[in-house]
């Protein structure tokens, strides 16, 4: 069995599918996202439980991972946390909160209601989730941003340093491989699900509410 060696704390739209292509990469494992639990739906059921305040089991959950980023695990992040002992904590963030709702606000957030991954039945806990975890007022920039800040501010305020990583998506392989203990691979970190590709995704009918960019200009 696998076991979890980077727990990602960071929100969707902070990198988190450029991180789960490099960490994959990095580690020779599966990295959890959301496209893993769209991809694998019978997942729903442990983050519905979890969303309840009723904790799954966490080995069941990233059986076969070596890491995790994005939302659902975000959320949970001291549970899983704890769990995994001996793991980074990645929090990644963006440059500014302005930036992060910029992007969030045009892609995962503007997601209707009925088109959101598992609407409708176990994936309902989505809501759940960012009422009690984050906040359920995504569309007011200011109590969106204030939730953004307040939930990285608790990782860092939470995890010892030396078990933290902060990291920003143009950092690149650098910070990650020297906080693994790890060469850094000869290749440029991946850059991938930026605003126009989420969208692009949506008018093909890919509705996943995770992801990340890069924060190039074309991304506003």
């Amino acid at each position: 069995m696998a076991e979890l060696r980077v727990v990602g704390a960071g929100v969707g739209r902070t990198g988190t599918e450029s991180l789960k292509v490099g960490l994959e990469r990095l580690l020779g494992g599966r990295c959890y996202h959301m496209i893993e639990l769209i991809q694998n739906p019978d997942g729903f059921r442990h983050w519905a439980r979890a969303a309840r305040g009723d904790m799954p089991d966490w080995n069941e959950v990233f059986a076969d991972y070596v890491a995790c980023v994005d939302w659902p695990a975000a959320a949970f992040w001291p549970e899983i946390s704890a769990a995994y002992p001996d793991a980074l904590v990645l929090l990644s963030v963006r440059a500014s909160a302005e930036d992060w709702y910029r992007s969030a606000s045009s892609t995962i957030f503007a997601i209707p209601p009925d088109h959101m991954p598992g609407a409708g039945t176990d994936g309902e806990f989505l809501f759940e989730m960012m009422a009690s975890r984050f906040t359920a007022e995504l569309q007011d920039p200011v109590k969106a941003m204030a939730a953004y800040e307040a939930h990285n501010q608790r990782v860092r305020d939470t995890v010892p340093p030396d078990r933290l990583l902060e990291w920003c998506p143009g950092d690149g392989w650098g910070p990650i491989c020297a906080a693994l203990g790890m060469a850094e691979p000869d290749e440029p970190f991946p850059h991938v699900n930026t605003t126009e590709m989420f969208q692009a995704r949506l008018r093909e009918g890919f509705g996943g509410p995770g992801g990340d960019d890069q924060g190039r200009a074309s991304d506003s």
